[in-house]
């Protein structure tokens, strides 16, 4: 049976994407940093799930991550980018430490999440696929959003590289980008304005399509991406975003 890791799989819309890719018939690595959760998240998908504590940012947390899948599962076949961190600040005012942070987070940690796993894909040779989750905002400019932004715009320009690099291999290297999604930490942001309905509704019609993203959205570009249907797919770009991006 095939294995795929999915990253930050504790909370949002990494709880979605791992479900999604069990019920397709992979056995799914769940990561992340609380034990509590992830050991949650696993139980409520069954016997194929398996949860991994791992702080990404910390040296050699990709390889561990690599080698608990391969005493579950014995390969690896696909890895999900998804773990990641939001922030927003006016950019002048942004301290270093934290834009560091968020650099290391969003975009250094992927990168080395891939490599360790190209290279085991790479051993077993047998292709793969790698699937990294970017954002709208690597596209488009919001306020207080730069220094968020430019951290996943890190991960999309890899995503392009990549691809190209790891084709004589047959790894697939793609990303999908999604818009305003209904998770916690949207309802969270909701909560801070005094009417959150009439927030929601502003958010939505400034949305082609009407509505914001429900994680079944993001979740079923993912399911995709990994799936032999997707086996000619190689360095793009899926925005799941209700045509936003595309005003």
């Amino acid at each position: 049976m095939a294995t795929a890791i999915v990253t930050g799989a504790t909370s949002g819309l990494g709880i979605d994407i791992a479900r999604r890719l069990a019920d397709d018939g992979f056995e799914v690595i769940v990561t992340g940093r609380n034990a509590d959760r992830g050991t949650a998240v696993a139980d409520s998908i069954g016997e194929a799930a398996h949860f991994v504590q791992a702080d990404l940012t910390e040296d050699g947390a990709a390889d561990r991550v690599v080698e608990a899948a391969l005493s579950a599962t014995g390969r690896v076949d696909v890895l999900v980018n998804n773990a990641g961190m939001d922030y927003n600040a006016p950019l002048e005012q942004a301290p270093v430490n934290e834009i560091r942070h968020l650099y290391e987070t969003n975009g250094l940690a992927p990168v080395v999440m891939a490599q360790a796993a190209a290279r085991q894909m790479i051993e077993q040779g047998e292709g793969g696929a790698i699937i990294n989750i970017t954002s709208r905002l690597a596209s488009i400019g919001v306020p207080e959003m730069s220094v968020y932004s430019s951290s996943k715009g890190i991960l999309r320009s890899f995503t392009t590289a990549a691809a190209v690099e790891w084709s004589p291999h047959r790894i697939r290297v793609n990303s999908v980008a999604p818009g305003m999604a209904r998770t916690e930490m949207f309802s969270e942001w909701l909560g801070t304005f005094d009417d959150p309905a009439a927030k929601e509704r502003e958010v939505s019609e400034a949305i082609p399509l009407g509505r914001v993203a429900e994680p079944a959205d993001v979740a079923h570009a993912v399911s995709y991406l990994a799936s032999p249907g997707a086996a000619y797919i190689t360095g793009a770009n899926i925005p799941v975003d209700g045509g936003y991006t595309a005003k």
